[in-house]
């Protein structure tokens, strides 16, 4: 089905921003402040069993919703997800990404797609994208995680972008054009390599919040094109 994912650009990178970086005592100041430089706000949330953290919930996507035009990306990190789903899709969330690797991830995507919202299927590290195959049929977006899943500020696994060419030859060979966003350990270093083997859109985190220049630090990322060589 048609979903705001096909009006975003793809002849550059999208930037997903965390909001788990932002400074949680403002976070609707924060929403608003950062929202001039995204294309969407990247929401991590828990049930506190598929990752220890416990993170964002419901009522903190409906109060962030007043505060940004921004699409919300919700990034749901549950054991069995389809009800929980539900409930940040009623809170505000525009799109909502599960696990593969979750407990009813299928019926998961069906769910969201039943409230009218598109799905993005994500994949850890040690998941190989040949086994989402199934998922992937269904996926509106694929979210690709380059570092231990729950944690901020480390760094990129050099299988981070191994896992990006190959998603996206899967991807292309199926004539799927559905973004990939890799997400942890986007780093000044590393923007360029996760473009380069074929990765739609970023997740940054400090990167952004923490620059001195955010609207150059936007525009730089922006600068990159997504486009793999060996596609």
């Amino acid at each position: 089905m048609p979903t705001f994912l096909q009006m975003l650009p793809d002849d550059r990178l999208l930037l997903d921003v965390s909001l788990w970086s932002a400074d949680l005592s403002a976070l609707g100041a924060e929403a608003a402040r950062i929202s001039p430089h995204a294309d969407l706000l990247h929401i991590d949330a828990s049930d506190t069993r598929f990752i220890e953290e416990a993170l964002f919930f419901p009522d903190l996507v409906r109060a962030v919703r007043p505060h940004t035009d921004r699409p919300l990306h919700v990034h749901l990190m549950a054991h069995r997800p389809a009800r929980l789903a539900c409930s940040f899709a009623e809170a505000g969330a525009d799109l909502i990404t599960v696990h593969a690797e979750a407990i009813g991830a299928a019926d998961a995507v069906h769910a969201i797609h039943d409230v009218g919202l598109p799905a993005g299927v994500a994949l850890m590290l040690d998941t190989d994208p040949a086994d989402a195959r199934g998922l992937l049929a269904s996926a509106d977006a694929v979210v690709l995680i380059g570092t231990p899943l729950g944690t901020k500020g480390t760094s990129m696994q050099p299988a981070a972008l191994s896992r990006i060419s190959a998603m996206r030859r899967l991807l292309d060979a199926e004539q799927r054009r559905i973004p990939i966003i890799a997400d942890g350990g986007i780093r000044q270093d590393t923007v360029a390599s996760l473009a380069a083997a074929g990765a739609s859109g970023v997740v940054p985190g400090s990167l952004l919040w923490g620059s001195h220049d955010l609207p150059g630090t936007a525009a730089w990322i922006r600068t990159h094109q997504p486009g793999s060589e060996d596609r």
